[in-house]
């Protein structure tokens, strides 16, 4: 598998964005996870959830998917190989 490196923009401060943020479905309700908003076009808001009045970071949405995407591809494979 041939990864590819992307250069990208310094991720911003998301505070002051109108954002709705949710957890994924996987935490079962624990608070040792992020919080992630998909209501803005373009972008992706990211929070720590036990600290929500914390950091916010803003990642573009490309390098979001290519985040999200190697770690599902990572979690299968390590499920597969056990």
């Amino acid at each position: 598998m041939q990864h590819t490196r992307r250069t990208s923009q310094t991720a911003k401060d998301a505070s002051a964005l109108p954002v709705t943020w949710r957890k994924s479905s996987h935490s079962n309700g624990q608070s040792a996870c992020v919080e992630v908003a998909s209501n803005l076009l373009g972008v992706v808001p990211v929070r720590d959830s036990k600290t929500p009045s914390g950091p916010q970071l803003l990642f573009g949405a490309p390098s979001w998917r290519a985040f999200v995407s190697t770690c599902e591809t990572t979690a299968a494979v390590q499920w597969q190989t056990g």
